[in-house]
Formats: C-alpha cells, sequence, structure tokens
C-alpha cells in the first residue's frame, strides 16, 4: 500500500489569524401535548426549518432529532446573536407543527426503542452496520469547528490540545437520564458513545501524513468510507481546513454553547502560539486523559481530575483556572475575555445536568411519580432552550442554588 501524504505545509503568518469558528447544535424534537419524542413528524420540520433557514438546518440520524450548523464566526458576539436567532427560529417553526425543540445530551422522557430511523441513505448504512448500537444512538452534542493556520499540523496540534477534553466535557454535562430513568452520571451521552468504534479519545497519531495513512488503511479496508467515519472527542475535520470539538453535550443554554465553544476556540489560539507545550506524551498519557473523561462523564463539575506530572488529583476549577490562565492573552486577542470568564459562573451555578437532577429529585420528593417529575424536568429544558441570556448569565453570575449534593440521589430516586 502506498503511504498516504498529508497536505504539505505551506508558509503562513500566524500573528494575525483570526481563528474563526462554527458551531453544531443537535435537538431533541418533543411533542407539545405528552412531552414524547415526535417520530413522525420530522420530514415535515425539516422541509418548513428549510425554507425559512435554508442550509441552516441538517437531519440527524433518528427522526426526532435535529441539527442546527452555523456561519463562520469571526466574533463571539456574533456567535450569541446567530445561534440565538436560529434556536429561537427553529424553536418557532417547530411549535407550529405541536412541537419543541429540547437542547440536552439526552432526553428525559426518551425511549430508544421507539425511535425511527431518519430516511436517508446514509443512515440506513450505518443501522445495518451498527444494529443495535445506532439504535440506541438517541443523544445530541455540541460541536465546534476552529480554523488552523495552514502552517499547523493539525493532528499535532490536536494531540497537545487533548488534555482539555475532559474540562470541556465537565462543564457541558445535561444527559443525566437514559430510557426515563436516572443513570448516576451526569453525561450519560459519553458513555453510550463508547459503545460506538473509534469513538472516545483518539490515539497521538503522529502527524496529519500518519492519520492519512490510518484513514486509507481503514478505507481500503472497508471498514469506514472516509474519516468523517473517525467519531473521536476531537478530528481534524474532512470538509474544513479546522481542528473539531466533539466532546461535549448539548448545552441547554446558549450561553454556555458559546462559552464553551470560545474556550475552545482560545485554547487551539494559545497551544499554536506555544509550540512546546504539550509536546511531552508518555505512555500514560492518553490513559489518564480517558480517566478524566470517566471522571467527567460521571461527576461533571465535582470531579477530581489525575494530573500527570504529579499524580495528585486537581478539581474542575482548578483546572479551569489553570485554562483560564494558559489562554489570558488570547481572550483579550479576540475579544471573548467576558463569554470565557463566564464559565466560573457553571461551577456555581451547575450545568444542565444538575439542574435537571435538582427539579427531579424536589418534585420525587413532593410526592410526584416518576413520569410527573420527568415531565417537570422536560418543561424546564424546553423553556431554557429558547431562553435568552441574562448579562448575568453571560457573566457567570445568575441566581442559582449551590451544586453541592445535587447528584447524591436518595434511596427512593436511585432506581428512577
Amino acid at each position: 500500500m502506498a503511504p498516504a501524504v498529508a497536505p504539505a505545509r505551506q508558509k503562513c503568518s500566524m500573528k494575525h489569524f483570526d481563528y474563526s469558528f462554527g458551531m453544531e447544535e443537535e435537538f431533541f424534537l418533543s411533542r407539545a401535548d405528552t412531552g414524547a419524542l415526535a417520530i413522525d413528524l420530522a420530514r415535515p420540520l425539516l422541509e418548513e426549518a428549510r425554507r425559512e433557514l435554508g442550509d441552516r438546518v441538517t437531519s440527524e440520524m433518528l427522526q426526532s432529532q435535529i441539527e442546527i450548523a452555523s456561519p463562520i464566526f469571526g466574533h463571539v458576539e456574533e456567535a450569541h446573536y446567530e445561534m440565538g436567532r436560529l434556536r429561537w427560529a427553529l424553536g418557532q417553526i417547530a411549535a407550529c407543527l405541536g412541537l419543541n425543540i429540547v437542547a440536552a445530551g439526552t432526553h428525559p422522557l426518551g425511549v430508544w426503542q421507539e425511535q425511527l430511523i431518519a430516511d436517508e441513505l446514509r443512515y440506513e448504512q450505518l443501522m445495518a452496520d451498527f444494529r443495535i448500537i445506532g439504535h440506541r444512538n438517541l443523544v445530541c452534542g455540541l460541536h465546534v469547528h476552529v480554523s488552523v493556520p495552514s502552517c499547523v499540523d493539525r493532528v499535532e496540534l490536536m494531540n497537545r490540545v487533548m488534555r482539555w477534553l475532559p474540562l470541556l466535557l465537565a462543564l457541558s454535562t445535561s444527559s443525566p437520564f437514559w430510557n426515563a430513568r436516572i443513570t448516576g452520571l451526569l453525561s450519560y451521552r459519553q458513555a453510550l458513545y463508547d459503545e460506538w468504534p473509534r469513538s472516545g479519545i483518539p490515539d497521538f497519531f503522529e502527524n496529519e501524513a500518519d492519520y492519512a495513512a490510518f484513514t486509507e488503511r481503514m478505507t481500503r479496508a472497508g471498514a469506514i468510507r472516509d474519516s468523517s467515519d473517525l467519531w473521536w472527542a476531537i478530528r481534524p475535520a474532512l470538509r474544513y481546513p479546522t481542528l473539531e470539538l466533539r466532546i461535549a453535550d448539548s448545552c441547554t443554554h446558549i450561553g454556555d454553547s458559546v462559552a464553551i465553544a470560545a474556550l475552545f476556540r482560545c485554547l487551539v489560539a494559545a497551544t499554536v502560539r506555544h509550540p512546546r507545550f504539550g509536546t511531552r506524551q508518555t505512555t500514560h498519557t492518553r490513559r489518564i486523559i480517558d480517566e478524566n473523561r470517566w471522571r467527567a462523564k460521571r461527576d461533571g463539575i465535582h470531579a477530581q481530575f489525575i494530573a500527570e506530572a504529579s499524580s495528585d488529583v486537581r478539581s474542575v476549577a482548578q483546572v479551569l483556572d489553570d485554562a483560564l490562565a494558559f489562554v489570558a492573552d488570547e481572550t483579550h486577542n479576540l475579544q471573548c475575555v467576558r463569554a470565557v470568564e463566564g464559565l466560573k459562573g457553571i461551577l456555581h451555578r451547575g450545568t444542565s445536568a444538575h439542574r435537571q437532577l435538582r427539579i427531579y429529585n424536589e418534585r420525587r420528593a413532593a410526592g410526584l411519580n416518576r413520569p410527573d417529575a420527568l415531565r417537570q424536568v422536560l418543561a424546564w429544558l424546553e423553556t431554557a432552550t429558547l431562553e435568552k441570556p441574562s448579562v448575568e448569565m453571560q457573566l457567570g453570575l445568575a441566581p442559582h442554588e449551590p451544586t453541592a449534593g445535587a447528584t447524591n440521589l436518595s434511596p427512593d430516586t436511585v432506581d428512577g
């Protein structure tokens, strides 16, 4: 087999590179009357949404899901405005069909056995290949693309950025329920993705040429169509000159989505600016990152991450402080100080997963049965998905209860 060749590196100036970015948000479609996932209205909604919003709206694997794909952004304020506008517009179109959109990693009332596959050849082929694993893929995520200078090897860059993935997951957790049951995890979506091949934390490929050689080998063997079938938590995009973040749960609050996108953008820019950062990788590095990913999907912002250099554990708050110090210059250069600093507020008010569990446990303690308590969770998700972020929310100062104990499930709720 002839060796695959990655694109030749070009000379470029990184001093004024803008690190433009884009976002993809996946949503569930709920029936407004019952809260159940909609499995028979996807085509009418998609057709109407495309008439109004063009190719900003795309289908997903299951008929009860839909996706918004952003234009290219040069500034975080553009992203706040446009992603909010797209959410609101899609929500209004859905409402005309008796539906609500829900931004969360899993749906509180979702039952995977009841879902129908989108009527597209690609998805039919995926189901043929992956069978029950494909049918169980009832999850929604947030993907972020950040452009990379042409003279930078995206795979080498990916290797150096990878250590931040557990932090980005911890800040985004929104999937504590599965099949209408409490899971005990804050990101069950990530646990479900572990069923898929070629998912999770990627290996440390040497460079783009090495990555291209692996892709070609897998393609020739019939394992994948192309590199878009490598579903890792981070990857060099196939169609764009970007590094793509895929680990984050779909964020219920639009402000959290944009803030996480802004932090990832800054991490990419800072890592490019510091070419020696993260270059030392050992046989332990990937496994430690994956252990920290496990801790993030289980405990979210209360996780204790292992530091490879010392084997000590560090809180999410400490790791976020490390990240903010590392990207301090980039937040000013890219004019996103407020958005990125606002991530500290998540440590106080909690993620969507914490709020969902709090609502569920409070309603159960008040005497509601499990289905009715889950409907209360869903009602909050539907409202918060279309909520405009307040100034306080953008600054991370929204007045929610502290999150301590939010995931401590009482005996009568452990079994859902």
